[in-house]
């Protein structure tokens, strides 16, 4: 009976886990979103710095708040995951292509890491989808 109530309670903290994990950039993506909706001076200086016309910065961010909506809703999160990887992607090469410092460049893909492994600790069925073996 011991093992038993042992692998219920790892799921359980795994989950938990996943929660936290998943609400650091679930967090960010929600407050980068509304600041391009919001459009303060610093928003728009860094989206044009980067090549983008500010004319794209509300559009850009009503893409990254509905994409963190899926995300957050349970049953559309791993499609919600996805069009944040394609998002989180563009930011990437973006940083890339106008040769931005490192952390720059891997600022958007450490925020993809966290978003799948949320995912990935808190959805059984993902975990059982992409086994990790020892």
């Amino acid at each position: 009976m011991q093992s038993g109530t042992q692998t219920a309670l790892v799921p359980k903290k795994m989950g938990w886990a996943g929660r936290i994990m998943s609400a650091i950039p679930v967090l960010f993506l929600l407050i980068d979103g509304m600041a391009k909706l919001i459009k303060p001076a610093p928003v728009v200086e860094a989206t044009v710095r980067l090549g983008y016309p500010e004319s794209v910065i509300p559009g850009l961010g009503t893409l990254l708040l509905v994409c963190t909506v899926v995300y957050v809703v349970p049953r559309t999160s791993i499609l919600g995951a996805i069009l944040l990887t394609g998002y989180l992607g563009g930011a990437t090469v973006t940083h890339v292509r106008i040769g931005d410092p490192l952390f720059s460049i891997l600022f958007p893909s450490i925020v993809g890491v966290l978003i799948w492994g949320g995912l990935f600790l808190g959805d059984e069925r993902l975990r059982a989808l992409i086994p990790l073996r020892r």
